[in-house]
């Protein structure tokens, strides 16, 4: 799931409303392994593919997802979070959600001119 370019994919989330069942859903249909994440009085889940790596995240729309719509967000990773947030307004893009920290592992969403929506992430670990 992770890739260590700029550029490149990092993850992919799905936050819903009930992560129990769609976790379950994912596990079933595709052998998706469920790994508990606390974010503290609930769970959400790292999805482990067959060899134990990790796949894809199964989140609660609760606390600061609650206002995501259930949707697959795509992470891809930058070398510099602020210097491409800066080019997605100047592009005509819009930030949705600041970053949730700095350095490796940051990230904000973004939506682009077409209205599609993708989270730009630093990358963890830069080239």
């Amino acid at each position: 799931m992770s890739q260590n370019k700029a550029g490149m994919i990092a993850g992919f989330d799905l936050t819903v409303p009930n992560a129990n069942g769609i976790r379950d859903f994912y596990a079933d249909v595709v052998g998706w392994k469920p790994k508990p994440l606390s974010m503290g009085d609930y769970d959400d889940y790292m999805m482990l593919a067959q060899d134990g790596s990790p796949a894809a995240g199964i989140c609660h729309a609760r606390s600061g997802n609650a206002d995501l719509p259930p949707q697959w967000i795509t992470y891809i990773t930058v070398n510099d979070l602020s210097a491409s947030l800066a080019r997605v307004t100047e592009k005509r893009g819009e930030v949705l959600r600041q970053p949730n920290g700095t350095g490796p592992g940051g990230f904000a969403l973004i939506k682009d001119p077409a209205g599609a929506v993708v989270a730009l992430m630093q990358n963890p670990h830069p080239s």
